[in-house]
Formats: structure tokens, sequence, C-alpha cells
């Protein structure tokens, strides 16, 4: 799966940019990337939402245990992989009809968080169980909303284009043809919210996520990392 968003959604992480500066190597532009997306997947479903949004999905070689899906409601557009072992529970959660598969399920859980705030949002994606990555977004709010499970067991990774859009996507070679040393994995057991100014660990909010610069034989440009915080 690939999302990809202008600077006038998602600023791109210093951290990133900065790698990307480091050690300067060759990028393509959002628009390449996706178009390069298609001609590897070439039964890839692709969206545009408006000018500045990109999103690509495809379920070329995926994994018949975490399944890719896209859904679009009430504005609100998902890309979810993976799949949830409490979604049963989750339904009657939210009230929602047994028919409801995960990616409706995440659509439903953002929505219930936008609308009753200040409802914390890491209480959503902490309620979610089981291997997943997902993006969201609100067209109604240009709201940006990605998380990866806690364990990584779905592979998710970020990156900066050559024209300074932000790229998310399951498959690293493609981020690295894209971003080139602006690329790093997306951190486990964290989301990424336009909406609360930035990354977190959902699991421990007040724990501070670290940007650690990457060796120059590394394809990484920088590793994200919860720095745990200890009471004294």
């Amino acid at each position: 799966m690939l999302g990809v968003f202008s600077s006038s959604i998602v600023s791109p992480p210093e951290e990133l940019v900065a790698a990307g500066s480091r050690t300067p190597s060759p990028k393509m532009t959002a628009a390449a990337l996706r178009k390069w997306f298609e001609e590897k997947n070439p039964s890839a479903v692709s969206v545009e939402v408006g000018e500045h949004v990109q999103l690509a999905y495809t379920h070329q070689n995926e994994s018949p245990f975490q399944p890719r899906s896209f859904a679009v409601k009430d504005e609100v557009f998902c890309l979810f992989e993976g799949a949830l072992d409490n979604l049963g529970n989750l339904r009657q959660q939210y009230g929602l009809a047994k028919s409801t598969n995960e990616v409706l399920l995440v659509i439903e859980a953002y929505k219930a968080l936008r609308d009753r705030a200040p409802y914390p949002a890491n209480h959503v994606v902490g309620h979610l169980s089981g291997s997943f990555a997902f993006i969201v977004f609100d067209k109604s709010t240009s709201t940006l909303f990605v998380a990866s499970d806690q364990y990584g067991k779905v592979p998710l990774y970020w990156g900066i284009t050559a024209d300074g859009y932000v790229a998310f996507a399951d498959d690293a070679e493609l981020l690295k043809g894209a971003c080139g040393k602006s690329l790093a994995s997306f951190p486990q057991g964290c989301f990424y919210s336009t909406a609360v100014g930035g990354l977190m660990c959902y699991e421990n909010p007040k724990n501070k996520i670290t940007a650690v610069p990457a060796n120059e034989e590394e394809i990484w440009g920088a590793t994200f990392k919860v720095t745990m915080k200890f009471n004294i």
C-alpha cells in the first residue's frame, strides 16, 4: 500500500529531511513514485484525493494472513493491511454490524475519536489487537492519521520524495528508490497524527520518540526509537 501527502497536509519530519541532506541520494517525485508503484503492480488501484493526496494499493503478493483493504466513508479514506484478533469485540464496542471488516472498523474508530473530542487518539489505536498498519485521511478536515501495531508485524516505512511529499508504504525498496536516505522504518507501537501534532507512542504517550542518525552503509537515514520514561 502507498500513501503520498503534500506539505500542505503534513510537514516533512525534520529528522528525515536532515538524513537526506546529510547523505544526498537519488530521489523521484511523488507523481513518479505513484507511477512506479502502478508499473510494479499492474492490478493496483489508485485514488487521488484533491491535489495533495495520492493513495494506492494492490492485492498482488499480499499475505493471506495480512490482507490489504481500502474503503471510503463520509470523506474518510483508509488503507489497511493486516488482521485484528479482537474484531468481534470491537464491532460490539462501536455498535457495528457483524459484516464490518477491519478497514471499516478503523474508519468508525477514527470518526469516534474525531467527533467525541477530546477523546485521546492513543485510546483508539491502543484498543486494536493483532497485526496491522493503516493510513487514514480525513478529507473534511485534511487530517492524516497513520499507525502500526506494537510489535511491527506489518512493515511500514516513511520517507520524503524529491518534491517534498511525505510517503508511507509497506515496501521499503519502493520508498528507497523514491526517497533515498530520507527514509525510515515507521516505529512500531506508534501513531502519527497531524491533529495532535506529530509522532507518538500510543501505549505510553508521554514517552519521547527520538531519531537516531543511521550509519552510512544502512539504507535508512534514521531510526526512530521510543525513549522510556522512568519515575525516580
